[in-house]
C-alpha cells in the first residue's frame, strides 16, 4: 500500500485553474453546505481523477472544495456549521520553512528526562533536531496559513487533464504529520479542525539552524547538569554594559534586540527607571501627590513595604574611663537580634576623652554597611547616628540642640543633647541626658526635665511635620517620634539592705518588686514628668552600681543602692506607631560602674515631601574609611595568628 505522503504527493490539478479565489468561476466555487466525504464521492464528480492507485478512507480529514456545476445531486453530503469567508484571503503565502518553523514542537521537560542520551531540556529542544535537506519552496496557487483550504485526503483527487500537480510535493511533506493529528481530532470531536489560537499572527524572523543559542540555554534553570552550565552562568551574571569593556565577555543582553525594549532583565537588583519618567515633569513635585518623588511613597514602598524601620537606641554612663571594651557586639549586635538595625543611635555620658575614637571602633563594628550620618557632643555628654548607607538619601538635614542644668554653666557635665531629622515624612527626635544624682534629689531631677524640654530649639530649619499640634514650650510635642535615654539618675527607695535582699532571695524574678520602688516609676505615674512617654517593660537587673571589671554592686564604703538609672522611654504623636521588641542591659560590658542598656524598636513611617532641606547623601566620609582600614587589619591580625598557633603545633624531626 503507497504511503501517506506518496499518494498526497501524486495529487495534480488542472493547469487552466486560475491562481485566485477570486478568480474562480461561479460554478467552481465551493459549495456552502456539501463537502465531499468519501473517495467515492469524489471520484463521482467530473474532473475527480480515480483513486485507485491511491485509495483512501472513509472519510477525509479536512473539507475538499467541490463544484455546483458538475456536482452529483444523488451524493452523500454531510452538513457543517463554519462558513468560509465572504472574501478572498489577501495574506501573503507563507513559505514551507516558515510553516515548517511553525510547527515545530518542543519536548518538554519530562519527554526530555526520559530521553536516553540524558540531554538537558534546552538542549535537546532544538539542537539535537538535525536539519534535512530544505523543502521545496514552490508555493501552491491560492495557499494561505489556514489548513482548511489544503486538499487533506489521503487519495488526493486528480484533475482531468491528468497533469501533475506543482505543488503537490511541497505540500506532503509539510502537511504529513500535521493532517494526521487533524483526522485523529476530527474523528473524536467530530466537528473542523481549527489551528491553535497561540500560534502567531506573523511570520517569526530567520534564524540559524542551530537555535540553541546562549539565551536559551542558560535562560533554563533545570539545565544545571550541562557540562557548560557553570560557565555559561558566569557570563550571565555581567551586567549589561560589560560588553562595552575590552577583556569582557559579551552580555546576553547586548546582543538581544528584544531585551533592549524591556529592560527589567537579571543582571541587577536595581529597580528599572523608565525613560518617560525621567522625562516627566510635575507641578506637583515635593507635593505627597507627586509620583517618582525621592520622600514619596513610591520610593517608601520600595524600600520598607511594611512602613515600618527598625531602629535601636543605647545609652551608657562610660565613668570617663579612657579604655574601651575590647568588643562591642554584644551592645550592637545583641544574640537576640536575627538582623541589624536600620537605624542606631548611641548615647554616652561621662563619655571617653578621645571622642573619634569612640566614633571609629562604633564604626568599625557595624561594618562598611552602615555610615555615620551625624555626631554631636555636649561636654561630657554624646551623640552618634549611623545609617544604613541605601538610606542616607530619604534623611533630611541633622540638627542638634544643648541645654546645660548645672547652675554653673560651664561645666557641662549634667545637661541635655538633642538631636533630630526627618526620616521620608516622620520626624525624629533623639535626647541624651545627664540629670542631678543623689538618692534624694528627685526634685532637682524634674527640674532637669523642665529646663531640657523648654531650653531644646528644635527643629530648626527643617519644618515641623504637624505644627498644629506642636506646643513651643514643649520640644518632644514637634515630632512624630521622640526617644529619651540616658542616666536620668533616679533611685531604688528603700535602702540599700532592703535592695539587697530582693536581689539575693530572687533574682531576676524579683524585677517586678525592685521596679515597686523605683522613683521614675513613680513619679511619670503622677505626671510630673515624661508627660506622654511610655517606657517598655524591664526584665533585667539593676543596671548601677557595680565594681568595675566585675558583676558585684557597689562594694565601696559609700555602699551605693543599686538602682535603674539607665533608662530609656518613647514617644509617639501618632498611637500605635513606635512598637518596642525588646529592652535589656549588656552585662558583659564592665568597663564602667553602668552597665549599657539598649532597646530595639519598630518605627512606623510615613511619606515625605521633597522640599526639605535634604542631607542628600552626606556621612562622615573619613570616619567610614578607618572603620574599614580597621576591620581588614584586625582580620589579617586574626589570620596570622592562626597560622602561627598551627605551626607552632607542627613538630619537626632533625
Amino acid at each position: 500500500m503507497p504511503s501517506k505522503s506518496a499518494c498526497l504527493g501524486r495529487s495534480e490539478v488542472t493547469p487552466q485553474q486560475p491562481a485566485a479565489h477570486s478568480h474562480l468561476e461561479p460554478g467552481c466555487r465551493m459549495l456552502k453546505g456539501q463537502l465531499a466525504s468519501t473517495d467515492k464521492d469524489l471520484a463521482s464528480c467530473p474532473g475527480s481523477p480515480p483513486t485507485d492507485n491511491c485509495p483512501g478512507p472513509e472519510k477525509s480529514p479536512v473539507d475538499v472544495p467541490a463544484k455546483i456545476g458538475n456536482e452529483d445531486p444523488q451524493a452523500k453530503t454531510k452538513p457543517f456549521t463554519p462558513k468560509p469567508p465572504t472574501k478572498p484571503r489577501l495574506e501573503r503565502a507563507l513559505s514551507l520553512d516558515e510553516k515548517g518553523w511553525r510547527r515545530r514542537r518542543f519536548p518538554n521537560s519530562q519527554e526530555d528526562l526520559h530521553s536516553q542520551n540524558g540531554a538537558s531540556p534546552s538542549r535537546g529542544s532544538l539542537q539535537d533536531e538535525v536539519p534535512g535537506p530544505p523543502a521545496r519552496t514552490c508555493l501552491p496557487p491560492c495557499l494561505s496559513a489556514s489548513l482548511q483550504e489544503i486538499p487533506t485526503s489521503r487519495g488526493a483527487p486528480r484533475n482531468a487533464g491528468g497533469s501533475p500537480s506543482p505543488w503537490g510535493d511541497c505540500v506532503s511533506g509539510v502537511t504529513g504529520s500535521s493532517l494526521d493529528l487533524l483526522h485523529r481530532e476530527r474523528a473524536s470531536a467530530g466537528s473542523s479542525p481549527r489551528l491553535a489560537s497561540g500560534l502567531p499572527t506573523r511570520p517569526l524572523p530567520a534564524m540559524d539552524w542551530n537555535v540553541a543559542s546562549d539565551s536559551l540555554r542558560t535562560a533554563n534553570k533545570v539545565d544545571a547538569d550541562h557540562a557548560d552550565y557553570r560557565l555559561r552562568l558566569q557570563t550571565r551574571l555581567f551586567r549589561a554594559h560589560s560588553s562595552l569593556g575590552p577583556g569582557r565577555p559579551p552580555s546576553p543582553l547586548a546582543c538581544d534586540s528584544c531585551s533592549l525594549r524591556s529592560a527589567k532583565s537579571a543582571f541587577s537588583l536595581l529597580a528599572p527607571i523608565r525613560t518617560k519618567d525621567v522625562r516627566s515633569r510635575s507641578y506637583l513635585e515635593g507635593s505627597l501627590l507627586a509620583s517618582g518623588a525621592l520622600m514619596g511613597a513610591d520610593e517608601l514602598a520600595r524600600y520598607f513595604p511594611d512602613r515600618s524601620v527598625a531602629l535601636f537606641v543605647a545609652t551608657w554612663n562610660m565613668q570617663g574611663q579612657k579604655e574601651l571594651p575590647a568588643s562591642l557586639d554584644e551592645l550592637l549586635l545583641p544574640a537576640e537580634a536575627d538582623y541589624a538595625q536600620d537605624l542606631y543611635v548611641v548615647g554616652v555620658q561621662e563619655g571617653c576623652s578621645d571622642r573619634r575614637e569612640w566614633e571609629a571602633r562604633l564604626q568599625e563594628t557595624l561594618g562598611p554597611h552602615y555610615v555615620m550620618l551625624h555626631s554631636a557632643a555636649h561636654g561630657a555628654l554624646h551623640v552618634s547616628v549611623l545609617l544604613r548607607r541605601d538610606l542616607i538619601w530619604f534623611c533630611s538635614e541633622v540638627e542638634s540642640s544643648t541645654v546645660t542644668t548645672r547652675i554653673v554653666s560651664q561645666i557641662k557635665t549634667k545637661g541635655a543633647l538633642g538631636v533630630s531629622f526627618t526620616f521620608f515624612g516622620t520626624s525624629l527626635l533623639f535626647i541624651t541626658s545627664h540629670f542631678t544624682s543623689g538618692d534624694g534629689k528627685v526634685n532637682e531631677r524634674l527640674l532637669d526635665y523642665s529646663k531640657t524640654i523648654q531650653g531644646l530649639a528644635l527643629p530648626k530649619n527643617v519644618p515641623d511635620t504637624c505644627p498644629y499640634r506642636s506646643d513651643s514650650a514643649d520640644v518632644t510635642t514637634r515630632f512624630d517620634g521622640v526617644f529619651w535615654f540616658g542616666d536620668f539618675n533616679f533611685r531604688l527607695s528603700g535602702g540599700r539592705v532592703s535592695v539587697e535582699a530582693i536581689l539575693k532571695q530572687d533574682g531576676e524574678a524579683g524585677v517586678p518588686a525592685l521596679l515597686r520602688l523605683d522613683q521614675l516609676s513613680r513619679e511619670m505615674e503622677r505626671g510630673s514628668i515624661f508627660r506622654g512617654f511610655q517606657e517598655p517593660d524591664i526584665r533585667f537587673l539593676p543596671s548601677y552600681k557595680f565594681d568595675i571589671g566585675k558583676d558585684s554592686y557597689d562594694t565601696s564604703s559609700k555602699q551605693r543602692t543599686p538602682s535603674y538609672t539607665d533608662r530609656v522611654v518613647y514617644r509617639s504623636r501618632h498611637k500605635g506607631d513606635i512598637c518596642p521588641l525588646k529592652y535589656s542591659s549588656c552585662p558583659g560590658i564592665k568597663t564602667s560602674d553602668h552597665r549599657p542598656v539598649y532597646g530595639l524598636f519598630r518605627v512606623k513611617v510615613r511619606p515625605g515631601r521633597d522640599n526639605i532641606p535634604l542631607a542628600a547623601g552626606k556621612f562622615d566620609r573619613e570616619l567610614y574609611l578607618v572603620g574599614i582600614k580597621r576591620r581588614i587589619s584586625k582580620e589579617m591580625q586574626r589570620q596570622q595568628a592562626l597560622k602561627t598557633q598551627h605551626s607552632s603545633a607542627v613538630c619537626t624531626i632533625s
